[in-house]
């Protein structure tokens, strides 16, 4: 039997084409459609409607604030649907951040900062099991290795090289386990090349920013599409399963600021896992269900594989072969100045902070505010300097 792990997740960049505030509250939609608070809000009421259905969540920043802005009420529903495994988070930083522009120490104070927020907020239950660096340009061994030093069970990544995702998946190594340190007895750890980099299969985007069509099961209907859509994704999932070394297939489904109209979403993976698993009773290999990423983890590791092995980088990276993505490491490069300036100074103030005699609330508020600022320079659009100018305006002005 072929297990196909459904992934329900947004992708919610802390500052790209839009500001922090911009993306989280929704505003300057003539840029980007895009609102995080209303993302949050849809998701939660739809997960209430079934316990099978599963979401993960990854960038701290958004969730404190959306999470500070709910009544008690609320609060306690969310900290139930994640005690119950419903809700996850994955990743847990501040922001996702870059892996070649970053300094390892601002990198380790954005995941404390985090996952410090979790750990406060939901206990255990909160705690990431996986990483979750989907949309970085290029990956570091010592990305890897903070991974594996923090507790972390695996590693999920969206861009591969062009070159090397194509020769992974001939020769079925799109899963590993990466040696990530030479100086670290234990160093390993698993890591998962996501088949179509973060993105649903082609055909099964069913977000309101979409253009695929619904699964339509009217039984009437002239538009009726049901084994058009089961037939396809059973080739689908076919043909990935070539590619990977287990019976289980991990497929995200979601994209950049999905989820706005969670309905859309769910109402349709509904359907589509209904109806392929209603295909075993003619013969069908295939379970469909919702999953998480840490469940996945979970179910390969209890294949009991010998996994190929790597033990170097996944620089420089190339999406096509005329688009290096090597500009960056010093593009901006007074903003990337004034980051390093910054976690200097950070490093200063916890330090003060941690010897002062007596403890000032104001002094921590201030504290708190260069954290998350700092947690937010991290990120992959931030501190690599691919962002647009008056988000780098507002970076600057942070």
């Amino acid at each position: 039997m072929l297990n196909v792990h459904l992934v329900a997740h947004t992708h919610d960049d802390v500052g790209w084409l839009k500001t922090v505030d911009q993306y989280y509250y929704g505003s300057r939609s003539s840029i980007q459609k895009a609102g995080v608070q209303y993302i949050l809000d849809s998701v939660i009421q739809e997960l209430l409607k079934d316990p099978t259905r599963r979401f993960i969540f990854v960038e701290s920043a958004f969730m404190q604030k959306w999470y500070t802005e709910q009544n008690e009420a609320m609060r306690d529903i969310v900290k139930d649907l994640v005690a119950e495994g419903r809700l996850e988070f994955i990743g847990g930083a501040w922001s996702m951040n870059d892996e070649a522009a970053v300094h390892y120490q601002s990198v380790i104070d954005q995941f404390t900062w985090g996952l410090r927020f979790l750990n406060d907020t939901f206990g255990e239950c909160g705690r990431p099991r996986a990483g979750w660096q989907i949309d970085p340009f290029g990956h570091s061994r010592e990305q890897g290795s903070l991974f594996v030093q923090m507790g972390y069970d695996g590693l999920f990544q969206g861009r591969l090289d062009f070159q090397d995702k194509n020769n992974r998946i001939a020769k079925q190594t799109m899963e590993m386990m990466w040696k990530t340190s030479a100086n670290l007895e234990e160093s390993k750890l698993f890591t998962s090349g996501l088949y179509y980099i973060y993105a649903p299969p082609p055909g099964f985007c069913f977000d309101v920013l979409c253009n695929d069509d619904p699964i339509i099961d009217g039984p009437y209907s002239a538009d009726n599409n049901v084994k058009q859509k089961v037939d396809l994704f059973l080739d689908t999932v076919h043909n990935m399963s070539k590619t990977f070394l287990t019976n289980n297939i991990i497929l995200t489904m979601g994209e950049d600021f999905h989820y706005q109209d969670a309905n859309m979403w769910f109402k349709n993976l509904d359907k589509l896992i209904r109806y392929t698993n209603q295909r075993q009773a003619q013969g069908s290999m295939v379970n469909v269900f919702y999953s998480t990423p840490s469940c996945y983890l979970k179910a390969v590791n209890e294949a009991n594989v010998e996994w190929p092995t790597k033990s170097d980088d996944f620089f420089p990276y190339a999406s096509d072969p005329t688009a290096f993505w090597t500009g960056y490491y010093t593009s901006r490069p007074t903003q990337k100045r004034y980051e390093r300036e910054g976690n200097h100074f950070l490093q200063v103030c916890k330090q003060l902070s941690a010897i002062a005699p007596m403890k000032e609330t104001f002094y921590e508020a201030h504290l708190t505010a260069l954290r998350e600022v700092m947690g937010v320079m991290q990120h992959h659009d931030a501190i690599t300097g691919t962002e647009k100018q008056h988000v780098a305006d507002d970076y600057a002005r942070m």
